[in-house]
């Protein structure tokens, strides 16, 4: 959800352009194209780190970082009619509109979304494990290694990672703010790592688990928050996330692999291997494929902007659409260099 505040000065822009308009009758604008300022080496899809060379970027915990934003030019209009500002946010966020398969190796495969580069064929220190898409930069993504290495593509901001720094637990998932300035990774014995405008609610790290944490969601306003997932379903909750309930101590066909939040913040689902869905407080159920028969274990899921729908990816790239999410295509027939671990909206 996006707010948008108009303060006094913008609210005089309007009137102040309306009588610029009615004593000049014309203005005429000119301006020259202006590249967005970038540090790349050509021939890659990732960032010049400063000092490192093409390497990985680092601060403060766990995920190499770096990406090359793409080049942008924008002119200066010609007439004086004014339009409303932009909205802020990124339209291909939904799933509904299309998504990408992110696989192991950094390879990505994309369906009725934008292409922005990737890390197949790239060598890597240790294998992706979580992506996710930036909300604010059209068709900007990441991907979060299991060593903290954090990659960014398509003009998503670099905030720092993990890549390089000792870790008591591999990553196991990542996710990015809703105002897309920074990004929390999370390690197997639940250890938060918060970068840029992510804030640190509070962790797992050094406290018992019965199993180690599979993953994590963001609260969807402000960032003021985010739930973690064990294997055994246990969820722990932060911020001003609320606990809606677990499988906590409950019987399991399979471990619980990744989660995603409701998009009013007041609920969550969870899927197992076997794509079995759980779904608490305002998370409802549309179906699962728990029970039938797969070809590859599930590994993630992701829900619809409107809640009313989710899909699920198999580790072949294998698609199951519930609810209101579309289906625009899969890997599932596809030989694959590595297996997909998570499906980025």
């Amino acid at each position: 959800m996006t707010f948008v505040r108009r303060n006094p000065l913008q609210a005089a822009v309007g009137p102040l352009l309306a009588v610029g308009l009615i004593v000049s009758a014309v203005v005429a604008g000119s301006g020259s194209l202006r590249n967005a300022a970038t540090s790349c080496t050509p021939g890659y899809d990732y960032g010049y780190q400063p000092g490192l060379g093409l390497t990985y970027g680092y601060a403060y915990d766990a995920i190499y970082g770096y990406g090359c934003p793409s080049t942008t030019t924008t002119a200066a209009p010609t007439t004086a009619a004014t339009s409303p500002p932009p909205p802020v946010g990124n339209p291909d966020r939904r799933l509904e509109d299309g998504y990408c398969l992110v696989a192991n190796d950094g390879g990505v495969f994309c369906f009725s979304d934008n292409f922005n580069g990737s890390l197949g064929g790239k060598p890597l220190n240790s294998p992706i494990v979580a992506a996710d898409v930036s909300p604010n930069v059209p068709n900007a993504y990441y991907m979060f290694a299991a060593d903290g290495g954090v990659f960014a593509f398509g003009g998503a901001g670099f905030f720092g990672s993990m890549g390089g720094k000792p870790l008591n637990k591999p990553i196991v998932g990542g996710r990015v703010t809703p105002d897309g300035g920074g990004y929390w990774l999370v390690a197997s014995d639940g250890g938060i790592f918060s970068f840029g405008t992510a804030r640190f609610f509070g962790s797992m790290g050094g406290k018992p688990l019965n199993k180690p944490i599979t993953g994590m969601a963001q609260h969807p306003l402000f960032g003021s928050g985010y739930w973690l997932v064990a294997s055994d379903g246990g969820i722990f909750s932060f911020g001003v996330s609320t606990f809606f309930g677990s499988m906590g101590g409950k019987p399991l066909n399979a471990p619980i692999t990744k989660m995603d939040a409701t998009p009013d913040g007041l609920g969550y689902w969870f899927v197992a291997t076997d794509g079995g869905i759980f779904a608490f407080g305002s998370a409802k159920f549309f179906g699962s494929m728990g029970g039938k028969k797969l070809n590859k274990p599930v590994v993630s899921m992701r829900a619809t902007s409107t809640g009313n729908g989710y899909g699920l990816v198999a580790s072949d790239g294998g698609m199951f659409m519930f609810g209101d999410a579309p289906f625009f295509g899969s890997t599932g027939s596809l030989v694959l260099n590595a297996p997909i671990v998570d499906l980025k909206p």
